[in-house]
């Protein structure tokens, strides 16, 4: 069975709660990513902080990136993955919750991204093509 933990990016990188809007987008802009999971000074995953978030709720918002915080962004609890977790609750939770992007948690810890793009290269063009068009309809 494939597990989240074959398929996804390891040694996911992270902004601090506390880190400013803009250092959360200069960071991705350096790693050619368009999320970032969001930690707590206690190193647990608080939430995710996607470029969207940036242009849509602080930019297109009229609020400076510099003095909004990444854990302003960070709503509700983050929705997550088990590194055992297999494909199936994979697609499940990226469904349920209409999201691209999972972080993925062993224990405590962040281990982790899960994106479509690696569910597309890991699972059979049926299973991705479903969760694509699930994710892109209202």
């Amino acid at each position: 069975m494939i597990k989240a933990r074959d398929i996804m990016t390891g040694g996911a990188e992270f902004v601090r709660d506390q880190d400013s809007v803009r250092d959360a987008a200069e960071k991705m802009k350096e790693l050619g990513v368009g999320a970032l999971p969001i930690c707590g000074s206690d190193n647990r995953l608080k939430g995710v902080v996607t470029d969207r978030d940036v242009v849509v709720k602080v930019v297109g918002a009229g609020r400076d990136p510099k003095e909004c915080k990444a854990g302003e962004l960070a709503q509700g609890e983050a929705v997550t993955i088990g590194a055992d977790d297999g494909a199936e609750e994979i697609l499940r939770t990226m469904k349920e919750h209409k999201v691209r992007r999972l972080p993925v948690i062993d224990g405590h810890d962040l281990v982790g991204m899960v994106a479509l793009a690696d569910v597309a290269r890991a699972l059979p063009d049926e299973k991705a093509g479903d969760l694509l068009e699930a994710l892109s309809t209202d």
